[in-house]
């Protein structure tokens, strides 16, 4: 059987600017190369975003806000024939201890089962600890981009002692980087 290989994506700060909580479309702006890079990538993965979205669990913005954003997104990426196959994400508070907020796995399991997945030539792309913890807890390579709130959380990433398999400045970098394990 024929296995897929994905890259999952972090969507604040990874594909978008990170402007605290992000659910208006007159704040999109998607990062510089990322655009690019996924173009560069498309040809060899499948394209999922996960992301954690507690801004709905603390009542800044509602379910249907986040999926007319999200939408406003997928929709720029498919005007550039690049195709996100599906969004997952958490709305719940970390307090919550949920099932499906990174670095919990349950989303990646559900796009391994859903998209017959090969985990182990897939990677996970994010700004946060949380991300690079997913990517590593699931068994995929991880990168880490100091964009978004990554220059932040350098620091973060090293004291817990997560180490991802590269860390890059900006997305394009990373999809450059990608290829080379082809």
């Amino acid at each position: 059987m024929v296995k897929n290989k994905a890259i999952i994506l972090d969507r604040d700060g990874t594909l978008i600017e990170d402007k605290n909580y992000a659910y208006k479309i007159e704040d999109f702006e998607i990062l510089d190369g990322v655009i690019e890079g996924l173009k560069l990538l498309q040809n060899n993965f499948l394209f999922f975003i996960v992301t954690n979205q507690s801004g709905i669990g603390r009542g800044y913005y509602s379910i249907q806000d986040f999926q007319n954003f999200n939408n406003h997104l997928i929709n720029i990426l498919k005007k550039q024939e690049i195709e996100i196959l599906k969004t997952y994400f958490c709305p719940h508070l970390k307090e919550a201890e949920c099932e499906c907020r990174k670095p919990k796995t349950k989303f990646i399991a559900d796009i391994i089962k859903e998209f017959k997945i090969d985990i182990k030539e897939s990677w996970m792309i994010g700004d946060h600890p949380s991300d690079i913890q997913f990517g590593i807890n699931a068994g995929c390579r991880t990168i880490f981009l100091t964009t978004g709130h990554g220059d932040r959380h350098l620091e973060e990433l090293k004291s817990l002692r997560i180490k991802p398999t590269l860390i890059c400045d900006n997305f394009l970098g990373a999809a450059k980087e990608i290829m080379k394990f082809i």
